[in-house]
This record gives C-alpha cells, sequence and structure tokens, in this order.
C-alpha cells in the first residue's frame, strides 16, 4: 500500500510568500500614486465651485472684494469635503487668485502640493490640471 502526501510543504508556502510580496511591494506606489492624483479632483473642483462664486459676486457688486459677497468672505481657509486641501483666497477688487494647498494625507502629493486659479482662469501647474 502506498501513501500519498497531501497538501503544500514549507517551501512552496515560502515562495508563493515571497512572490505575493514582490506583487505588492510593485503594486502599492502604484496605486497610492493614482489615488493621489485623483484626489486633486476635489482640489479642481473646490476651485471652480469658488471662482463661480466670486465671478457671481463681480457682475452684481463690480468689485471682487466686495463687503457685500458672502463668497469672498467665507474663501480664507475653507477645507474640501474630503480634507485633502485647503483654499484660500487673495486679491483686491479687480483680480483674485483661489489657491488649493495640499493638507493631511494629500502633502505626500509632492508633483502638485498647491493649484490655483486666477481671474482670468488661469489654472496653475497646467501639469496638474
Amino acid at each position: 500500500m502506498s501513501y500519498r502526501q497531501r497538501g503544500l510543504t514549507l517551501v512552496e508556502l515560502l515562495v508563493v510568500v515571497v512572490i505575493v510580496g514582490i506583487l505588492a511591494a510593485v503594486a502599492y506606489p502604484s496605486y497610492r500614486n493614482q489615488v493621489m492624483r485623483s484626489n486633486r479632483t476635489e482640489a479642481r473642483v473646490a476651485l471652480e465651485q469658488r471662482a463661480l462664486q466670486i465671478e457671481k459676486c463681480f457682475t452684481r457688486f463690480m468689485s471682487y472684494a466686495s463687503e457685500q459677497c458672502a463668497a469672498t468672505q467665507e474663501g480664507a481657509n475653507v477645507e474640501t469635503p474630503e480634507r485633502n486641501y485647503r483654499v484660500t483666497i487673495a486679491g483686491n477688487e479687480t483680480t483674485f487668485t483661489l489657491t488649493a494647498t495640499a493638507i493631511n494625507g494629500q502633502v505626500a502629493d509632492t508633483a502638485c502640493p498647491a493649484l490655483t486659479i486666477d481671474e482670468r482662469g488661469r489654472r496653475l501647474p497646467v501639469a496638474c490640471w
């Protein structure tokens, strides 16, 4: 009568663990990079919405810095809903610049630490938009 061994040996199990570890080491940085890039959408949306609100104020009050405009008064240090960016506003009666600066976990996005848009619609840095 012959006895047949079933199951895995320790060497086979170690080979599988090493292969999974190598795959994870390659895949995780790529995954994190993609998450950082997708989080930039949050900043772009927040900047576009705030710029639209400020433009509406300019149309109504003929000034970007009008005290009657709630969008400019609330524009200082507002965080995005997921708390990945802080949106700030700088400007005067005829110009404005909105900046979304990375905070919390998004700080690791060194390629695009801050995104800006101004009254002319210029978006910087171009590669991040």
